[in-house]
């Protein structure tokens, strides 16, 4: 019997030290999350998992694969074809999943940033300095320029027009440019109106040439530009490795906010952009920049008014209440973790 127990507890401690040496394979891989993201430093995500020693679980728990969108919609289809499992989603890509392309699983998990919050940075559409154009109402029988037709940024100006009777094709008409394109076309007279957002608002040349015609809060009001969204399926299957992840995403977000950590978040920034420091140093985490909640919160009363704008200007078929698609647990225990060490 005895040789029998020591045979069996030799068998135990090889097979032990076996899972020791082979690592985490044998016991569990660490759950590689593939988020998406479009425009670094407005999104986040891609450098808040650099700086990992102010992370507690990254490598054990769960890894990150960041990829790049050239704008939100295609990450809705990378979503549906189960390509990527966190998105970067503005509010019209949202509407327009769930309603659209019938993805009703999709959840909103967290914040990514809010446009025209209590003071901080709002969308701005801009004419020439020396433009005759005064008011909204002078863009009558004009060319203006958006970046995407039925994103966030097209909405705000599409809505603003409206409040002012005018209306695409019958009283203006709109093109569709690349944010990086826009000083150019205004400067070449190509189009009357343009809109920016960081970090081409703060282009000293587009400021030489352009005066603020009307801001984006001013039709819509706070906007929630961009949340986290990802499905239910993915989040129910890996909700232990997910509840780390969004601690440390909340942490690192935290990290970077703090004014004591400033110079070194902008040196991160600078260097994964491949951009001088100074393109970022006099707007970056200020007023001048997007609002971030430092718990990461989206802000559903205003992305319910945004759905609703949307709606109106006929981008979704009806409306949808966007509070059935929050799933906020991950976030709320984040803060838990974070507030109690």
């Amino acid at each position: 019997m005895r040789t029998g127990r020591t045979l069996l507890a030799s068998i135990m401690g090889g097979v032990i030290a076996a899972l020791a040496a082979i690592g985490p394979a044998a016991a569990g891989e660490p759950l590689k999350i593939r988020a998406g993201y479009v425009v670094v430093p407005a999104s986040m995500m891609p450098v808040l998992f650099i700086k990992k020693d102010i992370l507690k679980h990254y490598g054990q728990s769960y890894t990150v694969e960041t990829i790049h969108f050239s704008s939100t919609s295609p990450e809705v289809t990378a979503l549906a074809t189960g390509d990527l499992d966190i998105a970067s989603l503005a509010f019209s890509s949202f509407g327009a999943a769930v309603l659209n392309a019938r993805l009703d699983d999709l959840r909103i998990v967290a914040d990514g940033f809010q446009d025209g919050y209590e003071g901080y940075f709002s969308g701005a559409y801009l004419v020439r300095k020396d433009s005759a154009i005064k008011t909204v109402d002078d863009l009558k029988g004009k060319l203006v320029a958006s970046n995407g037709i039925g994103g966030a940024t097209d909405m705000g100006l599409r809505y603003m027009l409206r409040k002012h009777n005018l209306e695409d094709k019958r009283d203006y008409t709109l093109v569709e440019a690349q944010f990086p394109s826009m000083r150019a076309m205004l400067d070449e007279r190509k189009v009357d109106l343009v809109s920016v957002v960081p970090p081409f608002a703060y282009d000293p040349k587009l400021a030489e040439i352009s005066r603020v015609l009307f801001r984006m809060n001013e039709g819509l009001g706070t906007t929630q530009m961009i949340i986290q969204a990802s499905r239910a399926g993915f989040l129910d299957k890996n909700r232990t490795a997910l509840y780390d992840f969004f601690e440390d995403m909340v942490r690192a977000l935290r990290w970077f906010q703090a004014p004591a950590n400033r110079d070194e978040a902008i040196r991160i920034i600078a260097d994964f952009t491949k951009q001088p420091p100074e393109n970022f140093s006099s707007w970056i985490f200020t007023k001048g920049d997007y609002y971030r909640d430092p718990w990461a919160r989206p802000n559903l009363e205003a992305f319910q008014r945004n759905i609703e704008a949307q709606r109106q200007l006929g981008f979704l078929p009806e409306g949808l209440e966007v509070k059935k698609y929050a799933d906020l647990s991950f976030i709320e225990e984040a803060a838990r973790r974070i507030r109690q060490p």
